[in-house]
Formats: structure tokens, sequence, C-alpha cells
């Protein structure tokens, strides 16, 4: 205990000497720009939603991807925030769990929005099966360690305390208890938004997203419960870097959804605790960036970069629909650690805006043959019925394969052969399929009646469950005949080889 006391000392120190010395680096221009504002409502002047000044606000607090609504007060108010910590079991991915330290039982924790000049009555309770201290120290608190000492609560006891809401922006919070690299890898983290006095302009969705990277003993994709790796943070070695506290929270039925026309605001966040992040949403331009959570912004980016403990407000609009991917544009953090999500936009397409394929023609591709890398995974059993698999091999085929067999398995015209209803792999079986997948395919060949003459890349970095899942999809998916494949299935053809 006198250990830990002293690392906690030091922290609250460091941190009240960074706040102290930012606010004086800030103040002489903390209102000479702000967040863009929207013009007030023609009744503002007669006040009807602002409580009396002797009547407290209790805040609406929501969890990812969910934003509160506006506040929509023309003074300030003491607005009330209950939040409880809460230890809990929860997927990390398909298959794998994790134990997540949590603000209000969700990664990144509960949304938190005020106004400009609100004096904030923060309430944080500990739930009593909690196994650790924990507290809070948010970035819009001007005070030794953002409320870090004043809210130190033991499992099953409640702190309050109270700050004013000084400056506008969007601002990270996190657990300060020692050792806080562990309170934060474990996802004890969020945000709070504090609107300018004038608030923010409408737009048609406000969503709420942050990054995190994860540190477990087992690989990415291993089975059950994880254990927390010390070794593994300190390295800065993560297993998962995920958006919203797992793989696949922002895919398939969670998906983002706006329609032509809209204009969409993204709240996003990085909790790190490590990693930087390069924030990208495939095929969009963010009209207006206010970078690091502040009142500045910039039009027309096409990536932002946001450090651990920082958040940015990207906005745009949506002129075509489609399946638009939300990415860590560190590509192999999206691809191979779970760093993506979707936004998916209906409406009538624009042609003049975006065109789709006009043209195809074959052109000569020399490809080398498939490396042998000489690895063989052990043979594993499967746990899971065919419905599991199905579900599991649903997302990672979304990740995975859909960038080329489309979503709906139906392929690209002359280039990319369609999956659904495929007579290929009725005639190939299953072991030939699996060769394909595991060795890669060069050259031509008739699907359906139309001849093809394009490259499929070896997937044997995925492991036999993953491949297992994505084939036990495709073989049931857009009526194809259907046929469990088992990761000893997998392990069998990986060791004899190409058919």
């Amino acid at each position: 205990m006198p250990q830990q006391t002293t690392i906690r000392t030091l922290h609250t120190g460091v941190l009240a000497l960074s706040l102290a010395t930012f606010a004086c680096q800030q103040a002489p221009s903390r209102n000479a720009a702000r967040l863009r504002l929207s013009p007030p409502a023609p009744s503002a002047a007669l006040d009807v939603t602002s409580p009396p000044p002797d009547q407290p606000v209790y805040a609406t607090l929501t969890s990812p991807p969910h934003v509160p609504p506006a506040t929509n007060r023309t003074r300030p108010a003491r607005v009330v925030v209950n939040l409880t910590v809460k230890e809990v079991v929860q997927p990390m991915a398909d298959g794998a769990q994790y134990t997540f330290w949590t603000f209000g039982g969700t990664v990144p924790g509960s949304f938190i929005r005020v106004r400009q000049g609100d004096l904030v009555e923060f309430h944080l309770q500990n739930d009593a099966s909690s196994t650790m201290p924990h507290n809070i120290d948010l970035h819009a608190v001007t005070g030794p360690g953002g409320g870090a000492p004043a809210s130190f609560t033991a499992p099953g006891h409640a702190s309050t305390f109270s700050f004013k809401a000084l400056s506008s922006g969007l601002f990270v919070y996190h657990c300060a208890t020692a050792p806080v690299p562990l309170h934060v890898a474990n996802g004890m983290y969020g945000m709070i938004l504090v609107e300018p006095p004038e608030g923010l302009e409408p737009v048609e969705h406000e969503y709420y997203v942050m990054e995190g990277d994860f540190y477990t003993k087992g690989k990415y994709h291993d089975r059950g419960l994880q254990a927390f790796d010390m070794q593994k943070g300190i390295e800065a070695r993560p297993t998962y870097v995920v958006f919203n506290g797992a793989e696949g929270s922002l895919l398939g039925d969670k998906a983002l959804q706006a329609y032509v026309g809209d204009t969409v605001r993204i709240f996003f966040g990085v909790g790190g605790p490590n990693l930087t992040s390069s924030f990208h949403v495939i095929g969009e331009i963010f009209d207006r960036v206010h970078f690091e959570g502040g009142t500045a912004f910039q039009n027309n980016v096409q990536t932002t970069m946001v450090p651990a403990g920082g958040s940015a407000i990207v906005e745009f609009k949506v002129q075509v629909p489609g399946d638009y991917p939300i990415v860590d544009h560190s590509l192999f953090r999206a691809f191979n650690q779970g760093a993506v999500g979707m936004l998916n936009v209906k409406g009538p397409e624009d042609k003049l805006v975006y065109s789709g394929k006009q043209a195809d023609a074959l052109a000569k591709q020399e490809a080398a043959p498939p490396k042998d890398t000489g690895a063989v995974e052990p043979l594993a059993v499967s746990t899971l019925t065919t419905e599991e698999r199905m579900a599991a091999g649903q997302q990672l085929f979304a990740g995975n394969c859909a960038a080329c067999h489309q979503a709906t398995g139906s392929g690209l015209p002359g280039t990319i052969p369609p999956l659904a209803g495929s007579d290929y792999l009725v005639k190939s079986g299953k072991d030939r399929v699996l060769s394909v997948a595991l060795n890669g395919l060069t050259g031509p060949i008739k699907v359906n009646g139309n001849g093809y003459n394009s490259v499929m890349p070896a997937w044997n970095h995925l492991s036999n469950d993953e491949l297992a899942n994505i084939m036990t999809y495709v073989l049931g998916s857009w009526g194809n005949s259907g046929g469990d494949v088992s990761p000893a299935d997998v392990a069998r053809v990986r060791q004899g080889g190409a058919i």
C-alpha cells in the first residue's frame, strides 16, 4: 500500500503540473475560436429548456456508439453525473473473452455531454463486485489529477466531487489508479463533450467511437477467457486493436447507418494505452475535422492522427450509397488486429459523383507461385455448431473476403468469380476448395459457364479455426448446398499441400 500511494501521489503531481502549464499557455486565446455553432432557435429568449438555477439537471449517459442529445440550454446549470465502475467479462472477438474494467459496463465508458460553464457534480460508484479500487481523471477538469485524487473509490463505495466545465471541446476520461496503464489497458476510458454555449450545429447522425489497444497472453483469435499480458503492454505489442472494445463492434447489424444527403458527425477518441490512431473512412473525405478535440478545425481531411488520450470530431456529408469501411489506416491493425468498422449508407445513386465500374478488360498478370511457409498448425477440435460457425464466418468474411467477392458473394463480373450459387464449389469438393484458400489459385477457370482469369492469393496466415468458419459460411450461404467445415479438415488439407 505505501508503494501504491507513492505512485499515485507522483502521478497526481505530474498531472496537476501539466494541467496548470496548459491552462497558462491557453488562457489568452481560449475563446478566440469556437466549435461550429448553430443559430439560436427563435424561442431561445424564453429559455424554456433551462431549469431554474436551484434545480439540478441529471445527465443522460449513453453507451457506444450512441451519443446523448444536445443540451439545448441557454445558460449553465448544475449537472449531476452518476457513473458506476463495473468489472465485466465480455467478448473481445469471436470465441475470445476478456475481463474488462469499465465505466458504466461498456468499453469505451458512457458518453457524457454537458455545456460550457456548467457546474458538474460527479458521483462515481465502484460496484461491490469489483476486485480493485478505481477513480476517474477527466481531461475536461481543471484541477489536480483531473479529479483522480478526489474520486479514488474502493469496491462497494461511492465518491463525489464537482468541477466547472471551463473549456469547450471533446475530452477523454480514464482511470488513473496505479498502475495506471493496467487500468486503461483493461478498457477504463471514455469521453465527455463540453458544448460551447451556443451548441453544435445540428446534423442527422452523431456517433461515438473510440479505439483501444489490448494485450492478451493468448494470440490473436485464441479462444477462451484471455488474461492480460503486462510485458506485451510494456513493449507496446498489442494482440488486438479494436473500436469500441471488441472486434466486429461496428460490423454487420452493428454497422453505423446513414442516408444519402445526411451529415455524419463522429466523436472519435483513442483510449490507448499506447498507440496513436490514423483514423480514416474509406471512400469519404472529412469535410471538417476538429483536431485534438479542440475548437480549431481543418477542412477536406483524408486521415487524421489521434494520439493516445486524445480525440477528434469529424464531420462529412454522404452522397453515394454503399458500405464505407472505418479503419485505423495503420492497416495491419485494421485487417489483422481488428480495427475495422463499417458505415452503411442507403439511398439513391448519383452517377455523376461516382459512376461505379464503367469498363473492364483482361490484363496479363504474372504471379509468383504460392510460397510454402512450411507452417503446420496442430490439429484443432471443433467446439462450435454449424450455426455458430456460420455466424463467426460471416464476420470473418466481411473483414477478409468481401472487398473482392462482395458481401453478397456476387464477385465482380469478368474479374472475381462469384461464390453465390457457384457450380465451381460443388464440382471441386471441400478439400479442393480448402486447398485454393490455403495455397491460392492463378489462371483461367470457369464458374457458372463464365470465364475468369485472375489471382486468388493464399490465405494460409489465417488459423484453421478461422478458415473453417469462413468456408462453412460460404458453403451455407447464397443458395449454396451447405456443409460444415471443421478445423480438423483445414489442418488435414494444410498438411497435405496443394491439391
